[in-house]
This record gives structure tokens, sequence and C-alpha cells, in this order.
């Protein structure tokens, strides 16, 4: 843990609370930044854009006080593939930017990702499409968990959901990012890139290794090589192999989520972010109105917690996920749920985000509807039970005395076979 007064920020105490940890006011943009410094940030590269400007301004004063190297680019492509550089000598580097200029950062992140080079990206979500506003958004998210840009490739996808827990996930970001060898996305939405929130001065810096991979000069030793080209197509199938087995490592070790007041939820909200804050105090209300609802909050968007989720939909009787999008996370949702439970959304776009309010409306119509479908089945599942006890009563009159079609018909049978000497 780094002392708070090496953050150059001065938190406010008293005699009376001395003993307890130093809390201050951040903004969420400044708090992620000191992190990545506390963190053990050797490099940032990035380009103005709102709604994550002070995280860049933070940055520039921080960096160059520290003896750091800090490099406003001249554009978002210039930002990404300075960073290429950068972090291909191993060091510990981060990029920021929001929606318009993450899209002009996807090749730079897919060669990143093919050349095995690790590396840290926020990226404060503002609405779109296209240059669209400067409001929150979690519209990004395909954009996050499915590739961003070309090949088969994935990257893990960090999602906090207060400015406190965006300040821990920023060394995990690069714990991960070092020991996968690999970019790490941390998204959040403008809501928390803007907001400002009494926070912990509590950082944590990553363990330093030494890589055999990085660029650091050959003298001494062979030459090394970081690119993420392969023109023989069986060369390229094998380097495609081994990135699949690490992302099923990645799934496999590196899931993150949260839960609260699932012990006796029957209605599950899953949302992450900002949403999720909506949706904790939709559950409150929820709950006063006697809907027993929980919330299911991923933290890694990628790899997305499925198994856990499915778990949960075992005993649900139904989910709502909460967005500030049109429905992308929702995909992710039925598919981990695959049908064993209903699943509902609700969200908002352009910039605007979804009141508690209007979540509760949102699950009480999907309570609603669960209700009069878990009625409808009762009734049919009545009338099937009536009509088996309807048909086991007929059945037991049939073996007394026996359909009057039959009987006469087994008669003629047997009058038949003592004409024909029983032969028939």
């Amino acid at each position: 843990m780094t002392e708070p007064l090496e953050t150059g920020i001065r938190p406010r105490s008293s005699d009376k609370d001395s003993g307890r940890r130093s809390r201050v006011l951040m903004k969420g943009n400044e708090a992620i930044a000191e992190a990545a410094i506390q963190a053990g940030c050797d490099a940032y590269f990035g380009y103005p854009i709102t709604p994550q400007a002070e995280l860049l301004e933070w940055m520039a004063r921080r960096m160059p006080e520290l003896g750091r190297a800090f490099v406003q680019a001249e554009s978002e492509l210039g930002a990404i593939n300075m960073a290429l550089g950068a972090a291909a000598t191993g060091a510990r580097v981060l990029v920021s930017s929001s929606s318009p200029g993450i899209s002009l950062m996807a090749e730079g992140m897919s060669y990143m990702a093919g050349s095995g080079t690790p590396m840290v990206l926020v990226n404060v979500m503002r609405a779109g499409p296209g240059l669209g506003g400067i409001g929150p958004s979690q519209s990004d998210y395909f954009q996050a968990t499915k590739g961003h840009g070309h090949g088969d490739y994935r990257v893990p996808v960090l999602a906090p959901a207060s400015i406190g827990e965006a300040m821990e996930l920023m060394a995990t970001a690069f714990e991960l990012a070092e020991r996968y060898r690999t970019p790490v996305m941390v998204v959040v939405d403008g809501i928390l890139g803007q907001a400002m929130e009494p926070v912990e001065l509590r950082f944590r810096n990553p363990e330093r290794h030494a890589f055999d991979w990085a660029l650091t000069g050959a003298a001494g030793r062979p030459a090394r090589i970081i690119k993420s080209i392969d023109l023989v197509p069986e060369i390229l199938e094998k380097r495609n192999i081994a990135l699949q087995r690490k992302y099923a490592e990645i799934s496999r070790q590196e899931t993150r989520w949260a839960t609260e007041l699932m012990d006796d939820a029957e209605y599950v909200l899953v949302a992450y972010g900002t949403a999720a804050r909506v949706a904790r105090s939709a559950i409150e209300k929820a709950r006063a109105r006697g809907i027993k609802a929980g919330l299911f909050r991923p933290i890694t968007l990628w790899p997305f917690p499925s198994r856990e989720l499915a778990r949960v939909a075992r005993h649900a009787h139904a989910i709502l996920t909460v967005e500030l999008s049109s429905g992308q996370m929702v995909e992710d949702v039925r598919l981990a749920v695959e049908g064993r439970c209903p699943v509902g959304f609700h969200g908002r776009m352009g910039g605007l985000v979804p009141t508690p309010d209007e979540v509760v409306g949102a699950l009480k119509a999907l309570h609603g509807k669960v209700e009069r479908t878990r009625e409808r089945e009762r009734k049919q599942q009545q009338k099937r039970h009536a009509g088996r006890a309807e048909g086991q009563s007929a059945h037991g009159r049939a073996a007394v005395t026996g359909p009057p079609e039959r009987t006469h018909r087994a008669e003629a049978d047997a009058h038949a076979s003592v004409r024909d000497g029983g032969e028939r």
C-alpha cells in the first residue's frame, strides 16, 4: 500500500478520526488516473475527449512530477500505436479515451492481442452511435466484449460500479495484462467518470516481473521479435489456437461477479456500472412492495459469469437486465440462462439513465407476466390431472363390464373359433 501523502492529495482528517483510513472526495476520472499511477504505470498516452478529459489532465500533471512518460498524442491512432511500442519494452502502459476514440484504436488493440502485448485501456463511455453525445452510456458493450478489432481475439473487460471499486480494479487490470500478455479494458460510463465520491486512499502496486519477451536491447542475448503477422496459414493457425487456449484459461480463472440480497430473491436484476446502482435502489423499492428481488452484478463483462448466473437462474422466477443501452449485455444473459426462466430488459439510450421507479415499473410488469403465466400453467395442470383422473375412472369401469363393442367382438370371435374347430 502506498502512503496517502505520496499521492499529492491532502486527505481530510482530525485527531478524532486519525485512526481511521483517510478518505477524500475525488472525481472518478482523477481517482482512476491516480490509482493507475500508484499501480506503477510507467507511461501514459492519450488524446482529449469528453467525458474522460480529466483523466488525461491528471496524468499530464502527475506523471512528469514523478519522472514518468506522458504524451498527448496527435490523435487516438497515434496514442494507441505509441502505447504498443512502449508496452513492447515491458513498460506498464495506460491509454484512456471515450467511445469514438476507442473505435479508432481497434486496429492497434488487435495488433496487441495478436502479438501478446500487455496494456490497459480505459473507456469512459458516452452516448452513440457516431459522435453521439457526451452523456453517459453503456452502448460500447459489444465493442468491448466481442473483440473490438478484427480477428478471433478477446480481452478481459472490467466494469466497476463505484469510484472506489474502479481504483481497486486498476491494479487488477495491470496484473491481468502482464499475467496473460494481453490488453485489458476497464469500462466506466460517463457518470462514474464525472461523479465525485468519498474514497479511501488505498492503492496496490502489483509485483514486477522480468519478461523474457520484452524488447530491452539484444546486447549479449538473441534478438526478440514481437509481431502479429504470420503469412504462413498453418503457423498463423497455431498462433490462433494458442490464443484460444489462453482465453479459455482466462475464462476459468478470472471471472468476477457480485451479488446482493440473493438469499431469498425470486426476481434477479442483472446490471453493471451505474445501472447496477440504479438497480440497487430499485430493489429496495421492490422489496417494500412485496417483490423479493436481488442483484447479480458482473464485474468482468468478459469473461462473462455465465455459469454463476445459470445457477442463479435455476431458482429465479424471472431475470430483468438493466442497461444504459438498447440491450446488449442482455444477449449474454439469455445465453447464460438458456431458457431456465424468463429474461426481461429495461434500458435508456442517448445519455439518459433509467430511474429506480422506471426499473420497478419494468420489474412489476415482468412479475405480473410471470404470475399470469404461472396461473395459466396451474390451470392447465389442473385440467390435465382432472382428465387423467376421469380416464382412470373410465378404465376402472371398463375392467368390470368392458366396453359393449369390444365385448361383442370378443364373443363373436369365440363362436367363430368353436365353429372352425378351435383352429382360429
